[in-house]
């Protein structure tokens, strides 16, 4: 059976960091205990559903796999595919944690003022603000933390993972709530410096189109009627004739560069040909509304056997009406393709629903096709969770609770076996590995699968692949005015690596 004593350290995870030759930073995997409250839209669906529409870094087989082995809770009783999510739920999920590298380029504290109880920080680009899907320590507030020594953090604003720049971060509730208003009212001016695309007009140039998110997963926002008002000013500080490209001063927003057809020139989602095809969004996507959506298809290298798909839990030759599979169970909406949009607060149309599909075939292809190779868990036992009884909350959701109280459920499911951490540890030795050979990538020591959750891993990506031509420059706020350095691509006669 599969080595099942890795849970039993997630109670004292050891991180160990590693600065790569490359330039990258990463840390070692652990084994965490994901709390977290129902939220509104998981309400009254089945939790294999919840999983598998809001995570995307594992296999559909995968995570029925996982939860046939009972690694996940809610409220203390063990969950099974099809239990239903309730108001008031308490979700536990035992996980052996990946988190993706990030930059080595060191954060930067460009001024501390423990007076007023603020910090302001100059943050590399790849490296997220906070904990946001499969990232954690790997983030702007842990490093601060641990490297520096802050202690308590309040985020008010951010940038997104791949721009670099500048943060205003308060280090008390009061001062958070204070500036919080501060950027909600338009009271901050914040500008930033971005290298586009294509010969950018020396004049002025305003855009004042609404910007609406229709993929919460992927982060993609286009312009729409009925997005939120966003106004930018750009203007241009250079043309290199050379890279075809305009260093810009504006107000940071990717999507009013795509729509003027100068998209930030490194940018792997605003810039794809891939993604949006040849006139890369220029002057807005189609909005007319459109129900057609189709089923995940595999890579082309990918010959599935009947009912091999790790991406399908259907008997291949699905009821065509695509509402059923063969055996009458009922079609996940990931099986589908109708998992696209779910999030959106407005129907999609061809265009967009493609545009999505394209980024999700993007990103699989940049992981190595991950979902797609899934299937190693098949030759494994359960995995099996080693806890007496679920770790403390973490403080975030030590509070009170409201909406209505959790109906008493049908007799509880059966805890699978489970052993005190102390005994665990103690038995750690007398486990050996699967017997199963798990491949490694050509001229590297790097295993294509982890040995402790056999989720299928990737070559690491080049740190410039991390952060894109978009730095947040100034800020000016009732607290004054704060910047940095421009940053090195913003020069004249920069070059890049454009494969």
């Amino acid at each position: 059976m599969a080595r099942p004593i890795a849970q039993a350290v997630a109670a004292v995870p050891k991180i160990e960091v590693t600065i790569t030759k490359t330039g990258l930073r990463k840390i070692s995997p652990y084994w965490y205990n994901y709390t977290t409250m129902a939220k509104g839209r998981w309400l009254g669906r089945e939790i294999l559903e919840v999983v598998s529409t809001e995570f995307r870094d594992r296999s559909m087989e995968y995570y029925r796999y996982a939860l046939d082995s009972g690694v996940t809770t809610v409220n203390g009783d063990v969950a099974k595919p099809d239990t239903i999510i309730r108001n008031g739920d308490r979700i536990e999920n035992i996980v052996h944690r990946h988190e993706p590298p990030v930059t080595a380029v060191p954060v930067r504290v460009i001024h501390h003022d423990k007076e007023r109880e603020f910090v302001v920080v100059d943050k590399p680009g790849g490296m997220p603000v906070h904990a946001v899907g499969r990232y954690y320590h790997q983030t702007l507030i842990q490093i601060l933390k641990t490297d520096f020594g802050f202690d308590k953090l309040y985020a008010v604003n951010r940038i997104d993972r791949p721009t670099s720049g500048l943060l205003i971060i308060p280090l008390s509730p009061k001062l958070a709530n204070t500036l919080a208003s501060e950027f909600i009212s338009g009271g901050v001016q914040k500008e930033y410096v971005a290298r586009c695309s294509g010969r950018f007009p020396e004049e002025e140039v305003i855009c004042e189109q609404p910007l609406l998110t229709v993929d919460r997963q992927m982060g993609l926002n286009i312009v729409h009627p009925e997005g939120k008002h966003a106004k930018t000013i750009f203007n241009r500080l250079h043309y290199d004739p050379e890279t075809d490209t305009s260093v810009l001063h504006s107000h940071q927003i990717r999507v009013h560069l795509q729509y003027l057809g100068h998209s930030i020139a490194n940018d792997p989602i605003y810039s794809s040909v891939d993604i949006w095809g040849e006139d890369l969004g220029k002057g807005g996507v189609d909005i007319v509304p459109s129900d057609e959506r189709a089923a995940p298809a595999p890579p082309p290298d990918f010959d599935f056997a009947e009912g091999d798909n790790p991406e399908s839990l259907a008997i291949q030759s699905a009821a065509a009406s695509g509402d059923a599979s063969a055996d009458g169970r009922k079609l996940l909406p990931r099986e589908t393709g109708h998992d696209i949009g779910m999030g959106s607060p407005v129907p999609l149309s061809n265009q967009v629903v493609q545009v999505i599909t394209n980024l999700r075939n993007q990103k699989d292809k940049d992981e190595d096709w991950g979902r797609w190779r899934d299937v190693v868990f098949r030759t494994k036992g359960k995995l099996t969770p080693l806890f007496n009884k679920p770790p403390p909350l973490p403080p975030q959701n030590r509070r009170k609770r409201g909406g209505p109280s959790t109906p008493e459920r049908e007799a509880p499911l059966p805890t699978p076996p489970q052993l005190p951490v102390e005994e665990a540890l103690e038995k750690a030795t007398e486990y050996t590995e699967p017997n199963v050979d798990i491949e490694m990538f050509p001229g590297t020591d790097q295993p294509k699968y982890c040995p402790e959750c056999y989720l299928p891993l990737y070559p690491d990506q080049k740190p410039e692949k991390l952060y894109i031509f978009l730095h947040a420059l100034r800020y000016t706020t009732s607290l004054g005015r704060f910047e940095t350095e421009l940053p090195a691509w913003a020069a004249k006669g920069f070059k890049w690596d454009r494969d």
